[in-house]
Order: C-alpha cells, then sequence, then structure tokens
C-alpha cells in the first residue's frame, strides 16, 4: 500500500456509526405531498418550467439550470403541480425559498427514460446530459457535477480523480451502506468521470472503521486500475483539502482549489447518480438518508427529494423521548432545522434527532487563556485564536489576512475549546460581513458605473445638440444679410 501523508490537527470522534449502519438501505413510503425546491445546488437557482394545475411525470424536468453553474430539478413523482411559490426549506435561516409542490396521483409513473452509452457522446454532450440530470456534490456541497467534469483548457492531464468514501462526520452512515450495497453501480459512475476527465489515477479513500465498505469497493475494483485506500479514522478526513493531503501529499493552495494542484475529487453518492443518470436514464430525485439519534428504528432510507423530514420520522417508528433538537447533517458540522415539515434535499445526507445524550451541554463562555489548543488542532493549520479576536473586534481586513477563508468550519477548534467560546460562529458572522461588504462594494461601483455612463450619455447629446445648432446657425444668417443688401439698394 502506497503511503499516506497525516494532515495537521484533526480529532478523533466518538463515532455512533452502528446505531444507523446495521440493516439495509431501505425505500421510503410515498408521501402524498412533495414540496421539491428550485434552489438545491451553489450557483444560479433552477427556472420554473411548471405552474400549478400541470400534470408532471416522475423524472419530468420541472425546473431548467439557469446559467453555467446551475443544475436542473425534476419531478420525484408523478402528480399534478398544486402551488409553486415560496415554502420553508431547510436552511439555518429558517427562511422560504422557492419551490414547486407537486401532489402525488399514487401511481409514480415515469417518463421515458433514455439511457446512453456515454463512449459513443462527445464530452460536451455527456457532461450536459449529466447538467440536465441534476447531478450535484451530494457529500453536502451541493455544486453542479457537470462543471467540475469539464477538464476547461488543461494543457496536461489530470492527475488524480479522488473518489470520497471517507465519511468522517459522527452518527452518518449513509455513503457507507451506498458502498456496501451498491459498489459497481458506484465504480461505474466512476468510469464515466475518469472518462471525462482522464486522470492518470484514481484513489479512493475511505476511512477504516468501514471494512466491509473497503471489502466491497475493492472487489469491484480488481481489475479496473482504482486503488482503495484505506485511511485512518480522524475527523474531518472527508474534508476535500485534507483527503487530497492525505492520499497525495499535495497541498491545496490558500483559497485554492484541488485542480490547482492536478487533483479533482468527487464523493462516492454523486458518482452512483451519475451512473443512475447517465446508463438508466434517471435524474436525480432521490438520495440515501441517514435517520439516526433518538427515534425507534434508526436506519438508511432512499428517499425521495421534497419528502417532509416527519415523514422521515414517522417511518423510523417516531421521536423517543427527550428529544431537544433536529440536526441536519452530522453534529459537527450540521445544523439545526426550525421544522420538521421542511422537504428533503439533495444536500440532506443525515436526519439527527439530538437529545441530551447527543449534545454536549451548554458550558457558560469564558475568556480566552490563549492556551492554544485550538492551534493545535486546526485541519487547516490556521490561527483560530488570532481569527476570534479579529473577528470579534471586526477587524475583517486582518481576519483576512490570516486566511480566514481557509477555514473549512470543521468544530474542531469549538470542540477543544477550555473556554468554551463558540469560535466557528465568530468565523461565519466574519464571513458574511465580509462578504456583505463584498456586495456593497460591488452594488457602489455599479451606481457609480451607472451615474458616469448616465453623465457622459447626456454631455455626448448635449454636444450632439449645440453641433445640430452651429448648422443651422449659417442657414439663417444668410437669408439676413441678403435683405439688409436689398434695403440699403431701394434707399440709394
Amino acid at each position: 500500500m502506497s503511503a499516506l501523508f497525516p494532515f495537521h490537527g484533526g480529532l478523533k470522534t466518538v463515532r455512533h456509526k452502528t446505531e444507523s449502519n446495521q440493516t439495509p438501505i431501505q425505500p421510503t413510503i410515498l408521501p402524498p405531498r412533495l414540496t421539491v425546491p428550485l434552489r438545491q445546488h451553489i450557483g444560479a437557482i433552477a427556472k420554473p418550467l411548471v405552474q400549478p394545475g400541470d400534470r408532471v411525470l416522475k423524472g419530468q424536468m420541472i425546473g431548467q439550470p439557469d446559467g453555467y453553474i446551475s443544475a436542473a430539478i425534476h419531478a420525484p413523482t408523478s402528480g399534478i403541480v398544486s402551488a409553486v411559490d415560496p415554502q420553508p426549506v431547510p436552511h439555518p435561516s429558517g427562511l422560504s425559498d422557492l419551490c414547486v409542490t407537486i401532489d402525488s396521483d399514487g401511481e409514480d409513473r415515469w417518463i421515458e427514460r433514455q439511457p446512453v452509452d456515454y463512449r459513443q457522446l462527445h464530452p460536451s454532450e455527456l457532461r450536459n446530459a449529466i447538467r440536465d440530470a441534476g447531478v450535484v456534490g451530494l457529500g453536502g456541497a451541493g455544486f453542479p457535477s457537470a462543471v467540475k467534469l469539464n477538464p476547461g483548457n488543461r494543457s496536461e492531464r489530470l492527475d488524480t480523480l479522488i473518489l470520497n468514501g471517507a465519511e468522517c462526520e459522527p452518527w452518518i452512515s449513509c455513503d457507507d451502506r451506498l458502498m456496501r450495497e451498491r459498489a459497481a453501480e458506484i465504480v461505474a459512475g466512476l468510469q464515466i468521470m475518469a472518462y471525462l476527465l482522464g486522470p492518470q489515477e484514481v484513489l479512493i479513500g475511505i476511512e477504516d472503521d468501514k471494512p466491509e465498505a473497503i471489502a466491497a469497493m475493492s472487489a469491484v475494483c480488481a481489475r479496473t486500475g482504482y486503488k482503495v485506500r484505506p485511511i485512518p479514522t480522524r475527523y474531518p478526513s472527508g474534508s476535500v483539502k485534507q483527503l487530497v493531503k492525505l492520499l497525495t501529499g499535495k497541498e491545496t493552495p490558500v483559497e485554492g482549489l484541488p485542480t490547482d494542484v492536478g487533483v479533482q475529487c468527487f464523493n462516492v453518492a454523486t458518482a452512483y447518480t451519475v451512473h443512475r443518470a447517465v446508463s438508466c436514464g434517471e435524474p436525480v430525485i432521490s438520495r440515501i438518508v441517514t435517520v439516526t439519534g433518538q427515534v425507534n428504528q434508526p436506519g438508511n432510507f432512499e428517499t425521495l427529494i421534497g419528502t417532509p423530514f416527519a415523514a422521515l420520522i414517522a417511518q423510523c417508528g417516531g421521536y423517543r423521548e427527550g428529544v431537544e433538537r433536529l440536526i441536519l447533517g452530522g453534529p459537527m458540522m450540521g445544523f439545526s432545522l426550525h421544522s420538521d415539515e421542511a422537504p428533503v434535499t439533495k444536500a440532506a445526507n443525515c436526519l439527527l434527532a439530538a437529545g441530551p445524550a447527543e449534545l454536549p451541554l451548554e458550558q457558560p463562555v469564558l475568556p480566552c487563556i490563549r492556551c492554544g489548543a485550538c492551534m493545535d488542532i486546526c485541519p487547516a493549520d490556521l490561527l483560530p485564536q488570532q481569527l476570534y479576536w479579529y473577528a470579534r473586534a471586526k477587524e475583517f481586513d486582518q481576519a483576512r489576512n490570516y486566511h480566514l477563508f481557509s477555514c473549512i468550519e470543521c468544530g474542531c477548534c469549538s470542540t477543544v475549546c477550555p473556554s468554551h467560546i463558540p469560535l466557528v460562529q465568530y468565523y461565519r458572522y466574519a464571513k458574511n460581513e465580509i462578504w456583505a461588504q463584498e456586495k456593497e462594494k460591488q452594488r457602489a461601483e455599479q451606481a457609480r458605473q451607472r451615474h458616469q455612463a448616465r453623465m457622459e450619455r447626456l454631455e455626448r447629446e448635449k454636444q450632439e445638440r449645440e453641433a445640430k445648432l452651429r448648422q443651422k446657425a449659417p442657414a439663417k444668417a444668410e437669408p439676413a444679410a441678403t435683405a439688409t443688401t436689398t434695403r440699403r439698394g431701394s434707399e440709394t
């Protein structure tokens, strides 16, 4: 086995995987109503293609990509569109966003599916098929995969294509079960990705606490040349920059991308949906969701996009006593939901019903004692203490100078802080303030440019009017001069 290259910091977490990974993936019951957000990806929101009263089929495109960085949205079942309006969506703000609401007809009738042989397609046609299937990163980021699968104008081949099966966050086990049960389909999707990117090597990183997943993926990859690499169980090994360092030894540049060092990375669930989109003609209308914590029957469920979280909880036998918070994602990087009526989206990999056992007791925040524990644990090798002071003092330029935007918000620093300072919250606050200032600068610059263009237009129009007046002036002066000459002649 090739050597690994440990990243700085990180921590060992209590895993809590066995609560949900002991049973196979289960299908969910078709709910009577599905609410499908048109924004389930990074980039421009999809344009609605339907209106209330329209009848739709399962897999029909109901949201068209709008721009290069965007993705399509599809109907998860057949039925009638009852509304196209803002509805609550799973977001830390609790705000609403534009959604398509579909009342199911119970028939679950598909559109005509059209699988393709990707080897017979031009790469641009293949990428368009993936884009129109609504494939995005299912590891949580939601970045449109067709964009990442475009090598662009690179003169050299991609060095390494990495498939991320680390799943380092506690409680989450959806990728583990997916690799155990559908390894062949994942590798089929990986082959399509490799066809588009042409990497020199393909690596699959899986944390070593998933022996069944490692065995299943290794068996399927036996004759492909793809290498399955068990990696140490250490959070956050599944973060892209940390995984790139672990497997290749390459450091992603500050505020840069893995492609800057010749590496591209995708989640195993994304590879699976690429296979379903291309080889089966099925767009992304469902995903595997871990439901765990204080529920009666934890497990992993293949869930239609738009399903209310409450329906998932009901299929798990309901809540157990003592639930205090519903967290979307893991306890380290997830966020609390405002309601369990919000719908499942492409980014929803885990629903954690958290009680006192799952949530650390809230402690009073004490002054920073400058112990340096946050610096030792930071996997991005930053200076969290300095970032905290600058964020707190609103010295955002200084925070940026200390590479604020290299922070992956993993929560390691907050976890080990003996003063219980919510460090990540300060970093998020500083980032949001900087983004707001940048937007304000852009608006001010646009206003300045519009004002300048207006003044230039007014000046140009003024000069054009004056030029026209000057052209007319000689024509008026000539008849006047002729009349004067005539009068003088008469007097003589």
